[in-house]
C-alpha cells in the first residue's frame, strides 16, 4: 500500500530553516516568493524527535562520522582491552577511504547512518583479527581496508527502521546502500511570504545606566510567519522489502506507521526555537491509502496563494484549497483516487464546504488525530 501524508502547519514568527545568510530558507512557487523547509531538516526533527526515539527505542540507527568510537565503545563492552580499542578507533577512521588512509581527529571522511547490527559486525571482525595478530605492534600494521573487506554479509545484515524509511548511500562494500521507502517533499508556505527582520539588543547587567550607557551588542534576525504545506509518501511494501533481514518485519511496520504519523504532527524543526518557540500542531491532516502505486503531491492546490479575508482566516482558506484540489484531482484522474482516505481537521469547522467535503465517500472523518491514526493502522492491518 502507498500511505500519502498531507500535513498543514501554521507558524507564528520563526525561523526554523536557515540559509547559508542565517534567513530563513524560501523558494518561489506560482511566481510569488513562499517561505520553505528542506526535506532534509524535516527527516531529521522527525528522526532525533523524542517521540520516534522513544516509540521505536531499539530499532533506530545513528547518523555519524564517529562510527569509530561506536566500534571501540563496543569491543570494551566485548572484553576488549583499552589498548586495542584505543588502536582499533584510529584504525576505523579509514573506512570508506579508497587508500584506507587512517585520520587522527577521530572520524571517518564520510559520514553514514549505522544500524546497531553494522557497529557489531564491524566489532565482531575487529575483534577476530585482535585474537589473530595477538600483539598490538602487528594489529597497527593491518590497515584499514583488512578489515574493511572482512566486513560481509551487508546484503542479508538487518537495517534500522530509519534507513528503512529514508534510505542510505555509502561507497563501502561492508555497508548495503538502501533505496528510501519515504519520499519526503520540501515544505513550502500556503500563503505569499514576506520576510521581517528583528532587530535586538543585548544588555550588559553591569552598566548602571547613569555614566555608562547604551547596550552590549546589537543585531537581528529574519523570521517569517507562514502556513506550510507538508506531504510525504510511504511505500509499505517497499519498507517491508527493506526490513525483510528482520527477525519480524511486519510487526515493524506496524509500529512505525502510528510512530510516523504522531512524530510529523507533534515535532517542529529546531532551528532558533529558543528565540522563537514556535512550536505548533497540525491545523489539518489528510492521510490516503492506494494500492495503485503512483504518489501524488496536492502543492498546485496553493499555486495561487492562500490568504485571509473578510471572515476567513489564512488556514481555513489553506483548508478549503487542498480539499479542492484533492475532489478536483479525484475527478481528472479517477484511477489514480486514493482507495482510502482519512481526514482531520483540528479547528473542528462545520462550513458548507468543510461538509460537502467530508460527504465525499472516499472520506473518512475523524473526530481527532488519534482516531485518524486509529483509522490508518486498521487499513495497514487489512
Amino acid at each position: 500500500m502507498l500511505l500519502e501524508i498531507h500535513m498543514l502547519k501554521n507558524y507564528p514568527a520563526t525561523n526554523l530553516n536557515r540559509d547559508d545568510m542565517g534567513a530563513p530558507k524560501s523558494c518561489m512557487f506560482g511566481g510569488v516568493q513562499r517561505a520553505r523547509i528542506s526535506s532534509q531538516c524535516l527527516k531529521r526533527s522527525w528522526r532525533i524527535s523524542p517521540v520516534f526515539q522513544n516509540e521505536l527505542a531499539g530499532h533506530l540507527g545513528v547518523r555519524t562520522r564517529k562510527m569509530p568510537k561506536l566500534v571501540k565503545d563496543k569491543l570494551m563492552e566485548m572484553g576488549v582491552s583499552e589498548d586495542f580499542a584505543l588502536a582499533a578507533e584510529k584504525k576505523l577512521t579509514g573506512f570508506a577511504n579508497k587508500a584506507g588512509k587512517e585520520r587522527d581527529d577521530g572520524i571517518t571522511s564520510q559520514i553514514a547512518i549505522y544500524s546497531p547490527e553494522d557497529i557489531e559486525a564491524i566489532a565482531d571482525v575487529v575483534k577476530a583479527k585482535i585474537e589473530e595478530v595477538k600483539d598490538i605492534k602487528a594489529f597497527n600494521k593491518l590497515k584499514a581496508t583488512d578489515i574493511e573487506k572482512e566486513v560481509t554479509g551487508a546484503g542479508v545484515r538487518p537495517i534500522s527502521l530509519d534507513i528503512a524509511l529514508f534510505g542510505r548511500m555509502v561507497t563501502s562494500p561492508a555497508f548495503a546502500n538502501v533505496e528510501a521507502s519515504m519520499q519526503v517533499a520540501h515544505a513550502f508556505s500556503t500563503n505569499r511570504v514576506m520576510m521581517e527582520s528583528d532587530f535586538f539588543v543585548a544588555m550588559d547587567d553591569m552598566i548602571d545606566g547613569h555614566e555608562e550607557l547604551g547596550a552590549g551588542m546589537m543585531d537581528t534576525v529574519d523570521y517569517n510567519s507562514s502556513c506550510y504545506y507538508i506531504y510525504a509518501s510511504l511505500d509499505t511494501d517497499k519498507l517491508l522489502a527493506n526490513l525483510k533481514n528482520d527477525e519480524n518485519p511486519k510487526a515493524l511496520v506496524k509500529a512505525v506507521i502510528p510512530s510516523l504519523l504522531r512524530t510529523m504532527a507533534y515535532s517542529n524543526p529546531s532551528g532558533k526555537q529558543n528565540s522563537f518557540a514556535g512550536n505548533v500542531l497540525p491545523s489539518a491532516v489528510l492521510v490516503e491509502g492506494k494500492e495503485y502505486p503512483v504518489p501524488v503531491s496536492y502543492a498546485n492546490a496553493f499555486v495561487k496563494p492562500a490568504r485571509a479575508f473578510q471572515s476567513v482566516d489564512l488556514v481555513q482558506d489553506s483548508i478549503e484549497k487542498l480539499q479542492e484540489q484533492v475532489l478536483a484531482t479525484e475527478r481528472a484522474f479517477p484511477s489514480l483516487a486514493g482507495a482510502k482516505r482519512a481526514w482531520f481537521n483540528a479547528s473542528g469547522d462545520t462550513s458548507e464546504k468543510e461538509q460537502a467535503f467530508c460527504a465525499n465517500e472516499r472520506v473518512q472523518t475523524a473526530k481527532n488525530f488519534d482516531a485518524l491514526i486509529e483509522a490508518v493502522c486498521d487499513w495497514t492491518q487489512e
